[in-house]
């Protein structure tokens, strides 16, 4: 006897929710491995990685996955709106991993968990040639996937559209030639001005603790939800969502320049504001994510940019600064603190970088992988071509392989055409800053006090609510009435740098 239309769709809704189980334990077990996990546990912990994966893997390309989607894509018309998405998502994730050999697959998972280690190491060390192996096994993988895949144009294409659906090298050449046109001679300028900030005031020693206690407290009053969350300590800041009632965020202290903590948390926590708001009915769906990593960029960039590097924004949170380093700040002006951390000048680290300069580092970082998948250079190659590319772009030259190619760790796992998501996020945010102006045009004097409320419930609306149910560009279209405008952050960034700096 056939099954009618509402059984099947409930048995599949079933089989997603257990494979959203798996990945949910899997999104644990990361978390761990990245956050402190005893190193003698790591060999077995990838194992048990690579086998957990490999159920999720079997299972969205099994024959019963091909049925499901079979049968409820001819009854689209009688499906749910959710339903319909979710057969989507699972038709994409089936046709792209169905050309993948499973025992290639498992094999990768396990090199991507001993992987991430060795980058650990090698970046302790500041030694690339004991992640060399790894990531020329990374590397050969993901060009066979590729090949399964199939591409169109540039090989590099397949690999942006899996993080970012429907870009292509030829949009971001585009976007990236008008941000650099606008950049580079700008921050000629900055290093050319008399009215340089003082900085000296942010090197000096701010205990771990104190700065722990100070994030604690952003985090709540950017609106973090403590009770579906928790703050912790890593090497390489991160979120994650093991599902939208428990999305945790980490960071990196040091006590002699809290700016790295401070902002890197408050970035992670728009990550994780985004993913704690994601509709609840969207659980266990496989719909409960960002939609995009740009748009997900988008939210960690507009928190640690427009808010947490605005003006406003400090004008309320200055008393409680000092009150975690009263010595450190007491003598140093609002204004002058502002300007401080502002500062632009070319340097190593990415995470660190002032938002001038940052995208800076996107593009270096885009045009090595697009070489790489272009067959136009090898992974032995890349501590070279990249202290090059540094010289080129920023005009200074890491003096290890730590402060240079090992400073990210996302090619540990695979992740190519992931950071061009960074400098697209950066340009949808300053895009959402100014329609939310529309109906916000009070956005400073909310910063100044301290009511983040209605900015948070604007993009609870607009944005976060959706998850994967729309198309990242969908998304921007309906939130602010156009494609894709790189504009909005180049006058974003001339403006307040030429203020800063008192560029006429």
């Amino acid at each position: 006897m056939k099954k009618g239309t509402n059984v099947i769709e409930k048995e599949f809704q079933e089989y997603v929710k257990k494979i959203s189980a798996y990945n949910e334990a899997l999104a644990l077990i990361n978390w761990d491995l990245r956050t402190g996990a005893p190193k003698k546990g790591v060999e077995q912990r990838s194992e048990v990685i690579g086998v957990l994966s490999s159920e999720v893997f079997n299972m969205i390309t099994s024959k019963e996955m091909e049925c499901f989607i079979d049968d409820l894509t001819k009854e689209e018309a009688s499906l749910s709106e959710t339903t319909n998405k979710m057969v989507q998502e699972c038709k994409k994730e089936f046709e792209r991993n169905k050309k993948i050999p499973a025992d290639e697959f498992k094999e990768f998972v396990i090199l991507q968990s001993r992987s991430e280690s060795a980058w650990e190491e090698a970046r302790e060390k500041a030694d690339f040639s004991l992640f060399q192996p790894y990531l020329e096994q990374i590397v050969a993988y993901t060009r066979k996937f590729v090949e399964y895949w199939g591409y169109e144009g540039q090989k590099y294409n397949t690999l942006l559209d899996m993080y970012e659906p429907g870009m292509t090298v030829d949009i971001l050449d585009k976007v990236f030639s008008q941000l650099r046109a606008s950049i580079v001679p700008l921050v000629k300028q900055i290093a050319e001005s008399k009215h340089q900030p003082e900085t000296a005031f942010l090197y000096k020693e701010f205990p771990k603790e104190q700065q722990h206690q100070l994030n604690l407290r952003v985090l709540k009053q950017l609106g973090y939800d403590f009770k579906a969350g928790r703050l912790d300590e890593t090497v390489h800041p991160f979120a994650t969502g093991i599902n939208r009632g428990d999305v945790r965020v980490t960071t990196r202290y040091d006590e002699y320049d809290f700016r790295g903590a401070i902002f890197g948390t408050i970035h992670e926590c728009g990550h994780a504001i985004y993913e704690q708001n994601i509709a609840e009915e969207l659980t266990g769906t496989l719909l409960d994510d960002g939609t995009s990593m740009g748009i997900h960029e988008s939210q960690s960039l507009f928190f640690e940019n427009f808010i947490g590097r605005n003006y406003s924004f400090w004008k309320n949170k200055y008393p409680l600064l000092k009150e975690y380093a009263p010595d450190q700040f007491a003598d140093v002006k609002l204004d002058d603190f502002y300007r401080g951390i502002n500062e632009s000048k070319p340097s190593f680290i990415r995470i660190e970088a002032d938002e001038l300069t940052y995208p800076l580092h996107i593009m270096i970082r885009y045009e090595l992988e697009k070489a790489l998948f272009n067959g136009e250079l090898e992974v032995k190659d890349l501590p070279e071509v990249w202290n090059k590319k540094y010289k080129e772009y920023l005009g200074i030259v890491p003096e290890d392989d730590a402060m240079g190619v090992l400073q990210d760790v996302h090619w540990s796992d695979g992740s190519f055409g992931y950071f061009p998501s960074y400098a697209l996020g950066y340009m949808y945010a300053a895009q959402i800053k100014q329609a939310m102006l529309k109906d916000l045009p009070d956005f400073d004097d909310l910063l100044a006090s301290g009511d983040i409320a209605p900015i948070r419930t604007w993009l609870n609306e607009k944005i976060h609510k959706y998850g994967k149910t729309k198309k990242p560009l969908e998304i921007l279209k309906e939130t602010t009435g156009e494609g894709l405008n790189v504009q909005y952050l180049i006058d974003y960034l001339e403006s307040k740098y030429k203020e800063v700096y008192k560029i006429k």
